[in-house]
């Protein structure tokens, strides 16, 4: 009998924990997550699914980024080949009096 898949909280803290391992401006593939969540030799194509699904969640949330190419791209709208890592900061307003002609 296949294992169950692990829980939710499971993978939004292993996804958390392994982006913020990262470090800023690094991002890394949802499989390295699913690999994480699987026992040793078992099959990790499984978890990919709940990781991803969760992966969505937390940067609808804002908790992390989703990006593709390399840019932070809209979770909603994300398929295909995906990276994940923490959020890109927002770019600093701009100091008043400090504005473009």
């Amino acid at each position: 009998m296949p294992r169950p898949l692990p829980e939710a909280r499971l993978v939004r803290e292993t996804i958390l924990e392994l982006c913020r391992a990262k470090g800023g401006g690094k991002t890394l593939c949802p499989t390295d997550i699913a690999k994480a969540l699987a026992r040793e030799g078992e099959d990790w194509h499984p978890c990919l699914a709940p990781v991803r699904r969760e992966a969505f969640a937390l940067a609808k949330a804002g908790e992390i980024g989703v990006f593709r190419k390399g840019k932070p791209i809209d979770p909603g709208a994300a398929h295909g080949v995906i990276r994940l890592g923490l959020p890109v900061a927002a770019p600093a307003e701009a100091a008043e009096g400090d504005e473009a002609p």
